[in-house]
């Protein structure tokens, strides 16, 4: 089950649903077991702020945050999936729209590529090395551009998270 929730008091920056039909398209993407847990909660900056530096040690709201619990993976060609809980998603609007007009597109669109990133951390996806780094913002990119485009939305130019 895929739940988002907007809790940030942003105000409507994109629908939802879109938010959730991402998330589907990315977990059928990677080979996730469909009835895989996922939460997607929209926080304010007071909220991002205090999960930042609890988690993480680091003053300040950031963009996104990932929670993993079960440790899920792609499952590998000819294997099934395994249900279980992905985890959990925090993103900021405020922050996603700070990122967004420095690079020129929709906070919508950058919502959707914090929410891409955060799976593939969920995933086991990280970009410690430049070669994870790599591999994991060029797979970040695919996912959304290919999403977007099926929903006739072009290209964001997504920035780098």
């Amino acid at each position: 089950m895929i739940d988002v929730n907007d809790e940030s008091g942003f105000g409507p920056v994109m629908d939802l649903e879109e938010i959730s039909e991402l998330a589907r398209f990315v977990f059928d993407e990677m080979r996730v077991h469909p009835l895989a847990d996922l939460n997607v909660l929209l926080v304010d900056e007071e909220t991002m702020a205090e999960a930042h530096v609890r988690w993480m040690g680091l003053e300040g709201p950031t963009d996104v945050m990932s929670f993993p619990m079960d440790e899920l993976r792609p499952a590998p060609p000819g294997q099934a999936p395994r249900p279980g809980m992905l985890g959990d998603i925090l993103v900021c609007p405020h922050v996603a729209k700070q990122q967004a007009m420095r690079m020129g597109h929709s906070t919508a669109e950058e919502i959707l590529l914090l929410v891409t990133h955060g799976i593939l951390h969920l995933l086991g996806y990280d970009h410690a090395t430049p070669e994870t780094k790599e591999r994991m913002f060029g797979l970040q990119r695919h996912l959304l551009l290919v999403f977007l485009a099926e929903r006739g939305g072009g290209d964001p130019k997504p920035t780098e998270v």
